[in-house]
C-alpha cells in the first residue's frame, strides 16, 4: 500500500526512508534542510543538514517585476545550502509544519523534480529512535574549495545562475486570481485562522477574505503526532467542502506560508491543478484596488 494511501507518496518521507538514504548516499547527492529557528536547530538537527529557517523570507507583490527579484533572491539562498536540479532535496522542521511546505512548493515552482519533506518532521525522526547532533557541517564557496578538507561540507552550487523556467501553473498572482475570480472551475482555498477569514483579526491594510473563499485551517490536515494524516481522511475533509480533484485550487493565507502547506496536501492526494497564491492576505488586503468579502459566521 502506498504511503497513507496518497496519489504520490514519494512527495513525503518517513524518518525510516530518509535514514536509509542517508545511508545509501555516495558524494554530494541528497541535500537536506531544516527549517526551524536557529536555536532549535543549534540545540539537535539531523547530522548534515544545512539551516534555513526561511519564515520571513516573503513576498507582498506579485507582480512581474517584485516577483522575478524574489525568485532570485530565494534561490541564491537555496544555492549557498547545496541545493541544484541535480541533488535530491528534503525539507523537515518539527512537524510536518508549513516552513518545510514553503521550501517544497518554491522549489517545484522553479521545476525542481527531486523534492520531498520528511513527515513528521524532528518529532517523527527522534519517535524512530533515530540521532540528533549539534555539530554544523562547515560551508564551503564550491566543490574546488574542499580539497583535503574531507568530512561533512555543504557545497554551494550555481542554482541561481541556470535557473529553469518557472512552472507557472504552480503559482497564483493577485492578477491570475483576479482574472479568474468568476471562473466556476477556481476553487478559493483560505487557509487561515477563522478569525483571519471572518475579518476579526485583520493582519494587513482590510479584514476578510477573498471573494467566494472556502475556509479549512491547514492545522486539520496534521494529525495529534504532527505528521499528515491519512489520505482518505483528507481527501473527505476536502471534498466536503467542494475542494474536489476536478477544480483548479488555489490556496491563500496571510504570506504563502500555511498556503503552501495546502499546496503538498493537495499534490500529495494528486490534485492535477492547484496553485499557491504567494502573496496570499497580505497582498490583496493591502490593495484597495482588489475585491474583498467579510464573511458572517
Amino acid at each position: 500500500m502506498a504511503y497513507k494511501d496518497f496519489m504520490n507518496p514519494e512527495l513525503a518521507w518517513t524518518p525510516q526512508q530518509l535514514r536509509q538514504r542517508i545511508g545509501d548516499r555516495k558524494g554530494d547527492d541528497l541535500v537536506i534542510i531544516d527549517t526551524r529557528p536557529a536555536p532549535d536547530y543549534c540545540a539537535g538537527h539531523i547530522e548534515g543538514a544545512a539551516h534555513f529557517d526561511l519564515y520571513g523570507v516573503s513576498l507582498n507583490d506579485t507582480r512581474p517585476e517584485a516577483l522575478a527579484a524574489f525568485i532570485w533572491t530565494l534561490a541564491y539562498l537555496m544555492e549557498i545550502r547545496g541545493v541544484d536540479y541535480d541533488k535530491t532535496v528534503v525539507f523537515y522542521e518539527s512537524n510536518t509544519g508549513f516552513r518545510a511546505a514553503r521550501g517544497f512548493w518554491f522549489l517545484e515552482y522553479l521545476g525542481h523534480e527531486d523534492v520531498h519533506i520528511l513527515d513528521g518532521g524532528i518529532r517523527a525522526w527522534k519517535g524512530a529512535g533515530f540521532p540528533l547532533t549539534r555539530e554544523a557541517w562547515p560551508m564551503f564557496g564550491s566543490a574546488a574549495d574542499i580539497g583535503s578538507k574531507g568530512g561533512g561540507r555543504i557545497v554551494r552550487t550555481g542554482f541561481s545562475k541556470h535557473l529553469k523556467k518557472p512552472v507557472e501553473d504552480r503559482l497564483a498572482t493577485a492578477q491570475y486570481i483576479q482574472n479568474h475570480l468568476k471562473d466556476p472551475e477556481m476553487k478559493i482555498h483560505d487557509a487561515r485562522t477563522e478569525a483571519e477569514h471572518y475579518g476579526e483579526h485583520v493582519r494587513a491594510a482590510r479584514g476578510g477574505t477573498i471573494p467566494g473563499s472556502i475556509h479549512l485551517e491547514w492545522v486539520h490536515f496534521l494529525g495529534p503526532d504532527g505528521a499528515l494524516r491519512p489520505a482518505a481522511e483528507l481527501r473527505e475533509m476536502l471534498a466536503s467542502r467542494g475542494l474536489t480533484p476536478d477544480k483548479e485550487i488555489v490556496p491563500l493565507c496571510h504570506g504563502g506560508y500555511r498556503s503552501a502547506h495546502a499546496y503538498l496536501v493537495y499534490r500529495l492526494l494528486g490534485y492535477p491543478r492547484a496553485r499557491n497564491y504567494l502573496g496570499s492576505w497580505k497582498e490583496w488586503g493591502d490593495r484597495t484596488d482588489l475585491p474583498l468579502e467579510v464573511p458572517i459566521r
